[in-house]
């Protein structure tokens, strides 16, 4: 049921001037239009459906099916049967349908053949007036006029008057029929007034010819103060002109000018195009959807009727040679029965929103302009979401509809190429749909607004327009939004896969498949069947498949006829299942076998199209099915969930989540993140890091595979951190992992320095070492902070002591330093002067008061000379010296008697160690100063005068410059006994002189030449080991007690050993001073050692008494 705002075949009036008062007489002129509703024939007008087509009552309930300017011309409560002026909204309308059939007739008085006769003849009552007409005529047009139609009163005053007309027709056998009788004509008018009466005669009740007779039905007046004469002015013959536009459905609509100022729009609500349908289908009057009943046997009914239903519109459109694609598509190239299957799925009922129900879908509408074939055909398709293809000879339609599975498909049965899987951008999916539709009531284009209130949340409003296309329901246009809603948000990726031609043959566009694609479903659930019988499948192959009783499992195989059956497994053994009921046949082997159960299901698709590839490949492209989505778009149900694959399963939250903080540089700065980090979590293929310092915003991060996170230039402030689990497609864990960190940013002390040690110079100066600081705020603008106090107690404190020296940068590990006795102190201070926790090292000097030589060594001294450890040196009996070998063997001489010096043959070797005889042991580890003693000589093996031949020839004796010769001495000390085997020695160190620390030292001297001509004599080898001389007293009084008072020292002396001096050879000089004694007191001295002294006061009685004392000790060294 539709409006049409059709195209005027012809228009005929002017418009009449509507500010005239009424009780003034003026001519009414009338429009006439005659519109076309459509090609073909049509039921025509609903609100005339009970009255038979043709007769006065049909064409009066018809105008409440026709509008000017949207407002019908009868009201929808009258009754025909009984009109009253006030059911009209307009009057003085004529209205004539035709309803395109091919054997209508024409509609009178549109285009007409017309003959105007003058007769100028007064009519009075006694003195009528006749005019005989010309033979075969259709109609005449008689037009009376008035000179004057008024009355003077007696006050002056001008009132109108009334005449009447009558109109009589004789015909050839006398008699007459008087179509217009006692017509009144009432008003007021001072001049001339003209009225048309239109007679016709096409009836055929008349013989022709005809006289039509003028009468004054009142008498004459007399008055001279009224006047209501009248004449006949002329008649008018007409001849009309016969066209019936056959199979054109039209309208002739004629009203009175006057209603409007200017030219209404007009509009037609009719029951449209009449086609043929099925044998057994039945349409709803009211709605126009077909129900059917029974089988369909292919036959169509005899006569066509009306139906709105788009299957079979499409397909009338299709086949039609008059109007439609029948001029290139016959019947039997349509697949009539896909196009019944859809028809029986657009007339069912569904909810219209309402309280009622209304066809799925319905073509309501109008083509009012030509139109491309293949975007109308497109366009019906889209009504009842349909997509028309050519298959195997003939034009079908498949429709997005709920259907079974057709096939299956696992990666045994596709190309190697597997499945791939595309989409489109969430953000670009729309949220909003506006569907225009055409309101009936409002004869308007209106919006109904669909709202994905679940994305429009996470993507805001993109809001798409669109028309829903022939539809005058709103409940229909909001089903088509909630479907394109649907579609963006659920059916927007596509997977594409290859197949052979055993399956490209059998699958169609629209027909729906299931895949089982172990890389998404995260199992293996699918493959070839090895062999079977209609109760017991044997598969391929098990491996990487959990094959299961536990969740209803189900197995689907591809039957040999190409349908898909599923049935229950009873049992599995192996690879061996066993159904509950049999299948319909026995699978072939090598025929694809599916195993699901409620874990882990298919993905079920729609495909989309199929492409010949290669001539013997198929290119098969799918988009998501879901066949719940059809109850959801039609009443809103919640949608099924289908499991297809344990990657859904969320992951656990990551475990072990910490943070902690770090400096880095940036443009030479400064800046610290807080590194978080967490034990990485099974299926996680990445991790969701949110963060926020305070009450701020979170911020939110992917991680991929790193177990760990950066936030960059952190500042000191509570941390907020949730670190989700994502799996590889993108399920997140259930909960995150929390953390609150309180970050110290740049704010933190720097860590305390590590590593400190000390090393003498000489003895004024020392030198400081030290770790690099860590902290990059301390390399990077910070500072390196001395301090020192002469306290050596271990009393000291960082901030009791003073400045060193001068602070050096942050970046430092040593420092040289006065050589003074205390506690000596480093700290770290950063560049926003956060300073650390110091770290120190306390240097305790012997007294300055003298010196004892332990040990003068000289290896060239004994006898024989340097009896040490040589490689690749010897001594030189003849120079008296140590020196390099030669580099050739004894065998290798080619001339032993022209050889001059036996001691050195060849090249002069390029270096030779030499390792002196005795390890030097001071008992103790011991400070120790050592001094070398090394003088060596230069020359030239073949200088020697021995070598020289001719003496005579010699002019220079000093010989040649000698520049590629050296020697150094080299030590190394152990703080264990250096004659133990599993002594700990410290690598070797080059000396010259110094102060070195430990029990036990080995000395080496290393000689190196460059040139093989040139070699080097160490004429002197030694060195002078000396220990300083100092003094340790008491720092206060000391109570010796009642008898014998061991007096430990804070650091043993150095007494000499069996090989330095001897043992107890120095030992320290002890000084008492006492302070409380008696009369008679003395003191006794007992046992002396390097680590203590016993002290003992008695009385004149020789008893040990109780008395206090300081004391003093000098002696050499201190042990370390």
């Amino acid at each position: 049921m539709v409006f049409f705002n059709r195209t005027v075949l012809s228009a005929l009036g002017l418009i009449n001037d509507p500010t005239l008062p009424k009780e003034i007489l003026g001519s009414k002129q009338f429009a006439t239009f005659v519109e076309v509703l459509g090609e073909g024939e049509i039921e025509g007008f609903p609100s005339a459906a009970a009255y038979t087509k043709g007769t006065n009552n049909y064409n009066l309930a018809a105008l409440k099916d026709v509008y000017l300017n949207k407002t019908q011309i009868l009201k929808s409560s009258a009754n025909v049967t009984n009109l009253q002026d006030t059911d009209y909204n307009f009057r003085d309308v004529e209205f004539t349908p035709r309803f395109g059939t091919s054997n209508q007739t024409y509609i009178g008085g549109i285009n007409n053949i017309e003959t105007e006769f003058s007769v100028n003849s007064a009519v009075t009552y006694s003195s009528s007036v006749s005019r005989t007409l010309t033979s075969g005529i259709d109609a005449v047009r008689v037009t009376i006029g008035v000179p004057r139609l008024q009355e003077f009163n007696d006050d002056g005053s001008i009132s109108g008057l009334t005449t009447y007309v009558t109109i009589q027709i004789t015909d050839n056998n006398g008699t007459v029929a008087t179509p217009i009788s006692d017509d009144a004509i009432s008003g007021r008018t001072s001049s001339a007034y003209f009225k048309d009466y239109l007679i016709s005669f096409n009836d055929g009740s008349l013989v022709h010819p005809l006289t039509v007779t003028v009468k004054r039905t009142a008498a004459d007046n007399t008055d001279p103060k009224k006047h209501d004469a009248f004449n006949w002015s002329s008649y008018t013959e007409i001849l009309f002109e016969q066209r019936a536009y056959a199979n054109t459905a039209h309208v002739a609509l004629r009203f009175d000018s006057e209603q409007f100022p200017q030219t209404p729009n007009r509009s037609y609500r009719v029951r449209g195009l009449k086609i043929p349908i099925p044998s057994n289908g039945t349409v709803n009057s009211t709605t126009g959807a077909i129900s059917y009943s029974g089988s369909w046997n292919g036959s169509f009914k005899t006569d066509p009727e009306w139906t709105t239903d788009p299957a079979w519109i499409l397909h009338e459109l299709l086949v039609n040679t008059r109007w439609g694609c029948g001029a290139h598509i016959s019947a039997s190239q349509l697949s009539k029965y896909d196009f019944y299957a859809v028809s029986q799925y657009c007339g069912a009922s569904v909810d219209d929103g309402n309280g009622g129900t209304e066809p799925r879908f319905a073509v309501n509408g109008v083509v009012q302009q030509q139109v491309d074939a293949y975007r109308l055909i497109n366009d019906l398709c889209s009504v009842m979401r349909c997509m028309p293809f050519w298959s195997t000879g003939a034009l079908t339609i498949s429709q997005d509809a709920p259907k079974d599975a057709s096939y299956l498909f696992t990666l045994a049965n596709v190309g190697e190429g597997g499945f791939t899987y595309s989409g489109s951008s969430l953000k670009s999916r729309h949220t909003v749909v506006n569907c225009g539709y055409f309101d009936m009531e409002t004869q308007e284009i209106d919006y109904e607004e669909v709202v994905d209130t679940a994305a429009q949340a996470k993507y805001g409003s993109v809001v798409k327009q669109v028309k829903s296309l022939f539809c005058t329901s709103r409940n229909q246009a909001a089903r088509l939004g909630r479907w394109l809603l649907y579609t963006e948000q659920h059916e927007s990726e596509i997977v594409t896969f290859s197949i052979g031609l055993s399956a490209g043959v059998l699958i169609r566009p629209g027909a729906v498949i299931e895949i089982s694609d172990p890389v998404r479903a995260g199992v293996r659930r699918g493959g070839l069947i090895k062999s079977a019988t209609t109760t017991v499948v044997t598969v391929d192959n098990t491996d990487q498949t959990d094959l299961g009783l536990s969740e209803s499992p189900r197995l689907s195989v591809v039957l040999s006829d190409g349908s898909v059956e599923t049935k229950t497994i009873s049992g599995i053994v192996g690879a061996e299942i066993t159904v509950s009921s049999a299948f319909s046949s026995a699978p072939n082997s090598n025929s694809v076998w599916i195993y699901q159960n409620d874990t882990v299901q298919t993905t079920q698709w729609r495909v989309l199209s199929i492409t010949e590839e290669e001539g013997v490949n198929y290119v098969v492209t799918a988009l998501p099915y879901n066949s719940g989505k059809y109850a959801y778009v039609e009443d809103g149900s919640t949608l099924p969930t289908r499991n297809t694959s344990v990657l859904n399963t969320p992951p656990d939250a990551p475990g072990a989540l910490s943070a902690t903080e770090q400096f880095y540089e940036e443009n030479n700065q400064a800046k610290v993140k807080i590194i978080v980090s967490w034990q990485s979590v099974p299926r996680a293929s990445l991790y969701r890091v949110q963060w926020r310092k305070g009450s701020d915003n979170f911020v939110s991060s992917d991680v991929l595979s790193r177990p760990d996170y950066e936030i960059l230039d952190a500042t000191a402030g509570n941390y907020e951190v949730r670190v989700f689990s994502i799996s590889g497609i993108g399920v997140s864990s259930s909960v995150p992992s929390e953390l609150t960190y309180t970050a110290v940013g740049k704010t933190a002390v720097p860590a305390a320095p590590t590593n400190l040690f000390f090393e003498a110079i000489n003895a004024n100066t020392g030198r400081l070492t030290w770790d690099q600081s860590t902290d990059l705020d301390v390399k990077l603008g910070g500072k390196c902070v001395f301090r020192q106090s002469n306290k050596t107690d271990g009393t000291a404190t960082f901030s009791n002591a003073v400045t060193l020296i001068a602070a050096k940068a942050g970046s430092q590990t040593e420092a040289t330093i006065p050589m003074v006795e205390g506690e000596i102190f480093l700290a770290f201070e950063d560049s926003g002067g956060r300073i650390s926790s110091a770290t120190s090292i306390v240097i305790d000097l012997p007294d300055p008061i003298g010196a004892l030589p332990v040990l003068t060594r000289r290896e060239d001294l004994d006898s024989p000379p340097f009896q040490g450890t040589n490689s690749d040196t010897f001594y030189k009996s003849s120079l008296d010296a140590l020196t390099l070998q030669g580099t050739s063997l004894f065998d290798t001489i080619p001339d032993v008697d022209a050889m001059v010096d036996f001691d050195i043959s060849g090249d002069v070797d390029n270096e030779g160690t030499y390792t002196f005889a005795n390890k030097l042991d001071l008992g103790a580890k011991f400070s120790l100063d050592l001094k070398r003693h090394f003088v060596t000589t230069a020359y030239l093996p073949a200088d020697d005068f021995d070598a020289v031949a001719d003496v005579d020839a010699i002019d220079d004796w000093d010989g040649a410059a000698i520049l590629n010769v050296d020697a150094k001495l080299y030590l190394r000390s152990t703080d264990d006994d250096p004659a133990s085997g599993g002594a700990s020695w410290s690598g070797w160190k080059e000396f010259i002189n110094g102060t070195f620390t430990g029990r036990g030292f080995d000395f080496k001297t290393i000689l190196t030449s460059n040139n093989t001509d040139e070699n080097i004599l160490v004429n002197e080898l030694g060195y002078t080991a000396t220990l300083q001389r100092r003094q340790e007293q008491s720092t206060g009084a000391v109570a010796s007690g009642a008898g014998s008072k061991t007096v430990n020292f804070s650091k043993n002396f150095f007494t000499g050993t069996g090989s330095l001096g001897g043992t107890n050879a120095y030992l320290p000089s002890i000084g008492i001073n006492a302070m409380n004694l008696a009369s008679g007191d003395y003191i006794e001295m007992g046992t002396v050692t390097g680590s203590s002294f016993v002290v003992t006061f008695k009385n004149s009685s020789n008893a040990a008494v109780d008395r206090n004392f300081t004391w003093s000790a000098v002696g050499y060294g201190k042990t370390v």
